[in-house]
């Protein structure tokens, strides 16, 4: 069995860096943690896209910390609870889901998750699936969980609340969802629950569950949420999510563009830079000694780099500089062959649907807004002829799609 390192400022780190409260409390479980015992704990995580987002790094950047002083670590697939859709925080039912559609999603999720947590060795996390058992429950069954559960503590949920107000329904199987992430924790046994602070809710109810059927303490810990600057969690549903199958530039860039205000709280939760460093980081931005951008330049590169290694973030990062910054061509890019030596704007615009254009309809308005340039120049004359003779013509719309024509 791995030896667990009980060391108090180890401890105090997994304990305060990114996290906003702890159940029943940070002093019973710091308790614990110092007394050397093995815990096992978790987080799960439905698949409800194909890949996962940056916003679940940061719970698993928190069960890596717990795995690293030695403490068993399981990476949980809601494959049954994506068939139900979790309710939190959303103001109309989710579009439930299949089991195939479910396990098609979850496809790539132990391997990205592996850019955090280490799953061979002799504390290697345990990756499970929560349909092992919730597809063994019969309707008994259903009916004796339930009972512990009140309608009052379901619906006294704020955003059932807005439904009601709102005149929106409100589904039975809503109801079911939290009543089966809480079966989850009974049936893993754990020790401890691992989750964004939108999840409180679902998180003690497992914490009841196991309290009453097997008379078991459950720490609950919550962590912080990244937010934009509207206040909205970095999410699917917002939109405003990065997920982490997307390539590093691109990783990059959308990190690039989050508000100066979410600096400090990305480093804490999305990286692994120590709290001296992140302290020093904070006292410069208040101080306004730095510019934010160059801190954001190494948040960008820190996500980037755990991600996708040291070589693409450094590859990001260049391409940025490059291209963003100083406004010049990027060193590689997608090509495309014509045959033809010679064409209008509106020609070659035409031929770039859905290519770099989602329509043409996109591509005259972008023309219009001078959001199209053409070796480096902005274009607006849709009739202006051009050679696409060597080396090539570079299509580039916005500031991060370029595309090189080349005669075939």
């Amino acid at each position: 069995m791995p030896k667990v390192n009980a060391d108090k400022q180890a401890v105090s780190e997994v304990l305060t860096r990114g996290v906003e409260n702890i159940y029943p409390s940070r002093l019973a479980l710091e308790k614990k943690l110092l007394s050397g015992e093995r815990l096992r704990l978790y987080c799960g995580y439905d698949a409800t896209a194909p890949s996962l987002h940056i916003g679940n790094t940061l719970a698993l950047n928190k069960l890596a910390q717990f795995q690293a002083l030695g403490h068993e670590v399981i990476f949980l697939i809601g494959d049954f609870t994506t068939m139900i859709g979790d309710p939190t925080d959303k103001k109309q039912v989710r579009r439930q889901r299949s089991r195939a559609e479910a396990l098609a999603n979850a496809k790539n999720y132990q391997k990205q998750a592996a850019a955090y947590l280490d799953f061979k060795g002799p504390n290697a996390a345990k990756l499970k699936y929560n349909s092992a058992w919730n597809d063994q429950l019969n309707f008994k069954d259903l009916i004796g969980l339930a009972s512990h559960f009140t309608v009052q503590q379901m619906i006294q949920r704020d955003m059932f609340q807005e439904r009601l107000k709102a005149a929106r329904p409100i589904y039975l199987h809503e109801f079911l969802y939290p009543l089966t992430q809480a079966y989850d924790s009974l049936m893993l046994d754990v020790d401890i629950e691992v989750g964004g602070n939108d999840q409180t809710f679902n998180m003690l109810c497992g914490r009841e569950l196991l309290k009453v059927l097997k008379n078991k303490e459950k720490f609950v810990l919550t962590l912080k949420l990244l937010t934009d600057e509207k206040g909205e969690k970095m999410g699917k549903t917002e939109g405003n999510v990065i997920f982490l199958d997307e390539n590093p530039q691109d990783m990059y860039g959308q990190i690039m563009s989050w508000p100066d205000n979410l600096i400090v709280t990305a480093f804490e939760l999305g990286t692994k830079v120590s709290t001296a460093e992140i302290a020093s980081i904070a006292a410069s931005l208040k101080k306004g000694e730095d510019n934010p951008r160059d801190w954001k330049m190494k948040l960008a590169w820190e996500i980037t780099k755990i991600n996708h290694g040291l070589a693409a973030a450094d590859k990001a990062q260049a391409h940025f500089v490059r291209v963003i910054q100083k406004k010049e061509l990027p060193m590689e890019m997608d090509e495309l062959a014509v045959a033809r030596s010679a064409a209008s704007l509106e020609e070659l615009l035409s031929l770039l649907v859905p290519r770099l254009f989602a329509s043409k309809s996109e591509a005259r308005r972008l023309l219009k807004e001078g959001g199209i340039k053409i070796n480096g120049a902005v274009v607006k004359d849709s009739h202006k002829k051009y050679k696409i003779g060597p080396p090539g013509l570079v299509l580039q719309r916005g500031k991060k799609s370029f595309l090189r024509l080349i005669k075939k």
